[in-house]
Formats: C-alpha cells, sequence, structure tokens
C-alpha cells in the first residue's frame, strides 16, 4: 500500500462543494489534495452540468466586476422563505439561514477566484434572482485557481475509508488504477455528491420501475461518500425517499444529459397517454414546480407526458434538446405525432379546459390569476384556452438530480454522529449532506448549497489544523452553536 503524507486537508468530490473548499482552504496555506472518482475529461459532478445559482440580489449586486442581478430585490429573508414553503417547512433553519445569509458574499468571492457569469435569465417567467454559468467552464476555472495555490488533483481515485487516530480523523483509504492508497491528513471535507446515479439506491429509495430514470448529471454520483461519512459514525438525515426530479426532454440520455431544459410549460397544458390531465401546470412558477414534477410525470403511464400549447404560446417556450417540437394543425393530429395512446381523450381534454377558461391580461413573469372554473383538476395561473393553430408539443418525461438523504451536519459543516456530536476533524458539503430539501426544491439552491457550505467547510478546517483564516467571509466567525 502506497502511503501519501503531509497534507493538511483531503477533499472529497470536486464539484461545487469540493471546488469551494479546494480554493477556500488555499486561501488558508493549506496543503489540499482533491479526490475526484472521475476520470479528468468527466471532472466536476453534478456542477458540470448545472447553469444557475439561487442568489439573494440585494446582498451583493456584483457592481464592481461589472455584472447586476437579472431581478433586483430578492433578500435573504425572501430566499428563506422560498426554501420553506417549497419544503413544506421541514428545511432544517440553521442550515437554510446559513445559505441565504452567505450566498451573496460567496458568489462575490467566486467571482474573484475566476467564474464569470451570465446575468440574463435563460428563459421568460423566473421570479427568482439567479445567476447563470457554463458548468464546464465554471469547474476549470475553480480547479486552475486552486491548483496555481498549491492545491493536487487527483483522478480516477474512489474515497473508501476513513481513518481515525485516538478518535479524531486521520486521514482515509483510497482507490485508484493502481490499487489501495492512505491519504494521511488532519481533516477531511466529504463532497461526493449524492446517491441518485446508482440503479440500486434509486431502486431501494423510489420503487421498481426507478432504475431507469435519466440521471441529468454525472454517472458517478452513486453514494459512497455518504455511505464513508455514516460508517464514520455520522448521522443519516433527511428525505431519502425524496429528490429533485425534473421534468425533462424525453430523448434524453441516461446519464450526463444535462439540464435537458423543456420551459413554458406553466402556461399549456399537461397531458398523459390517457388523455388525461394530471397536474396544475400554473400552481406556481417554473422554478417552483419543475423540481417535483419530474416525479409525478415519471408516475404516470409509461413514464411521459406531452406539453401541447398553440401558436401564441411558442414564443414563451424554450427547450434545449436532444428532442424537438412537434407542429400540427389540428390537436388529434398533433396528439396522434406525439405518441399519445389516446389522442381522442386528450382533444375533449383540452377542450373541456378551454370552456373553463376565461382570461385577463396574461402576464408570463408573474401570477396573473388567470385560472380555471369548474373543472375537476383547476389550473390556477396562465390559463389561457389552447385553440389558435397551429398546436405545438412536447414529449417529456422526469430526470433526477439529487436525492435528499445524506449526512447530518451543523450550520459549520461538521458531520454530527448520531447524537449530534462533532466528528473531530471530518466535514461534510454539498449534495453529500441531508436535512435542507423535503417533498420540493427551490430552484438554483443546490448549487448554493454546495458553494456555501464548502467554503465554509474549509473555513472550519483551516481553524481545526491551526491555521488562522487570511480573512472572513462569515459575519462573526462563530462556531455556529
Amino acid at each position: 500500500m502506497q502511503i501519501v503524507t503531509d497534507q493538511d486537508v483531503v477533499v472529497v468530490g470536486c464539484g461545487i462543494a469540493g471546488l469551494s473548499a479546494a480554493n477556500r482552504a488555499v486561501e488558508h496555506g493549506l496543503d489540499v489534495t482533491v479526490l475526484e472518482k472521475s476520470p479528468k475529461e468527466k471532472r466536476g459532478g453534478h456542477t458540470r452540468h448545472s447553469e444557475s445559482f439561487r442568489v439573494a440580489s440585494s446582498e451583493s449586486d456584483l457592481e464592481s466586476y461589472g455584472y447586476e442581478y437579472n431581478i433586483d430585490d430578492y433578500t435573504p429573508d425572501d430566499f428563506y422563505t422560498d426554501i420553506m414553503k417549497q419544503t413544506n417547512g421541514k428545511a432544517d433553519d440553521n442550515l437554510a439561514r446559513t445559505i441565504v445569509e452567505e450566498i451573496g458574499p460567496t458568489i462575490d468571492w467566486l467571482t474573484e477566484r475566476g467564474v464569470t457569469w451570465d446575468m440574463e435569465p435563460l428563459n421568460v417567467g423566473y421570479t427568482v434572482a439567479r445567476t447563470f454559468f457554463d458548468g464546464e467552464e465554471l469547474v476549470a476555472d475553480l480547479i486552475e485557481a486552486a491548483e496555481e495555490e498549491g492545491a493536487t488533483f487527483e483522478y480516477r481515485t474512489e474515497a473508501r475509508e476513513i481513518l481515525f487516530e485516538d478518535g479524531e480523523v486521520s486521514g482515509l483509504k483510497a482507490r485508484n488504477d493502481d490499487g489501495d492508497i492512505e491519504y494521511r491528513a488532519d481533516a477531511v471535507i466529504v463532497a461526493a455528491g449524492g446517491y441518485e446515479s446508482s440503479e440500486e439506491k434509486r431502486t431501494r429509495y423510489y420503487g421498481s420501475d426507478y432504475d431507469a430514470m435519466p440521471v441529468r448529471g454525472s454517472r458517478y454520483n452513486t453514494g459512497e461518500g455518504i455511505e464513508m461519512v455514516l460508517n464514520a459514525g455520522g448521522r443519516a438525515t433527511g428525505q431519502w425517499g425524496g429528490a429533485h426530479m425534473a421534468l425533462i426532454d424525453s430523448e434524453a440520455p441516461p446519464y450526463e444529459g444535462g439540464a435537458n431544459r423543456v420551459d413554458g410549460y406553466q402556461y399549456g397544458v399537461l397531458i398523459n397517454n390517457n388523455g388525461e390531465r394530471f397536474f396544475d401546470e400554473g400552481e406556481d412558477a417554473r422554478a417552483h414546480t419543475y423540481a417535483k414534477l419530474g416525479r409525478i410525470i415519471f408516475e404516470e403511464p409509461d413514464h411521459e407526458a406531452f406539453i401541447v400549447i398553440d401558436d401564441p404560446l411558442k414564443e414563451h417556450m424554450r427547450a434545449t434538446g436532444p428532442g424537438d417540437w412537434v407542429t400540427a394543425d389540428s390537436l388529434v393530429e398533433l396528439l396522434e405525432k406525439l405518441g399519445c395512446d389516446e389522442p381522442e381523450e386528450g382533444v375533449a381534454t383540452i377542450k373541456e379546459f378551454n370552456s373553463a377558461t376565461d382570461p385577463g391580461e396574461f402576464d408570463p413573469d408573474e401570477l396573473d390569476g388567470n385560472a380555471t372554473e369548474g373543472l375537476k383538476l383547476e389550473k390556477s395561473n396562465w390559463a389561457l384556452p389552447i385553440d389558435e393553430p397551429p398546436y405545438h408539443g412536447y414529449r417529456v418525461t422526469g430526470g433526477i438530480t439529487f436525492g435528499f438523504g445524506g449526512a447530518a451536519t451543523d450550520d459549520r459543516a461538521r458531520a454530527l454522529d448520531s447524537i449530534g456530536r462533532w466528528i473531530s476533524g471530518l466535514y461534510v458539503a454539498g449534495n453529500t449532506t441531508g436535512g435542507l430539501f423535503f417533498d420540493n426544491y427551490p430552484g438554483g439552491t443546490g448549487l448554493a448549497n454546495g458553494a456555501v457550505f464548502g467554503r465554509i467547510a474549509a473555513e472550519e478546517a483551516a481553524k481545526y489544523v491551526g491555521k488562522e483564516p487570511v480573512d472572513a467571509l462569515t459575519a462573526d466567525g462563530g462556531d455556529g452553536e
């Protein structure tokens, strides 16, 4: 066995949580090794396939860098309220508060580390401040920044076991192409993503058909990082049967398809293979429904559904492929082209829907109050009749982004054991953690979670190993207790 010594910190994973940890750690003068299970060309975890952060815009408008948020006046309190609303009040209060207070300064810091942003919204209909980015570029820029200050990145290296001496972390065992390796370190930060890319775990936690659900991001997020923390005495927490499951293109590949976005469904109707509506398309803005809608669609016949709109709505739609819009002069022809098993029933459903609409002014950027009346399943907003040909349709399914279960931490990213004690020297960040998301997910918050707690984990590790911080991004530098 090869022994690798003289590291202060080992970081497991190089998505946004691991990269934030590595960059903050080198700023503190720590000797850092980052272990990434994927090959170099696939590095970056789910972040490689991502595109946006949710940001409290009043905290930091990035004017010094020449950026402006696409929507102003989204305060930390607004952000906190959205997290609690979308998780039905179940989110850990301390974790949520930390994210909303720290994401503005963290975005500023990431910009200083070389990340570039596009502040223009990707489509109409957003109701929150967002920063957008190219995932591959962000990963490459943050790796370069960390390497320039001495961090080492090891690819095709899978962390296997956390090591202890006298009750404190002393490193970990890993495996690479040459065999087993032991990395000695005073602290370990596990930021290895979730369990969503494991067919076995998807079946265990979600049901027998979920082995077939497409994974939007990396194929390497198979849950061993979480298991490693739990085997080290960490506590399992969160909603293990819950997940960010998004509405995506039905032609998305099994893995690494990225966003495969199909936006604007909230303005039309969703029809299943039985020709029925099954969801209130106008319940809320896309950013607050898309991450639960994927699971709902996957539970429909043949795991698919069809977005149906008429021509005036086409300008409000956006799809990134690989599939394409289908167009026809009649609704029945459209549904037949889409492959709906019951096109005539679908036409009847849409006609009944049209009869229940009586819209006022349509506002795609706000909850406009245009609701149906008299349907068994009402539409709460943007209920416009689908009656102006040509008609357009798109086939969609559900894809998983990440699971909601993970290892327990406090608001300083410290791993907690089964009775709430900190496991000395062990930190956890990003989707390896649980306790933040339940039932649903406010779009763009996962990246914010990883960036904030990856940075905090490194700051806490620096204190633990005796390195004084070069500066403090947190308000009080306290221990969060």
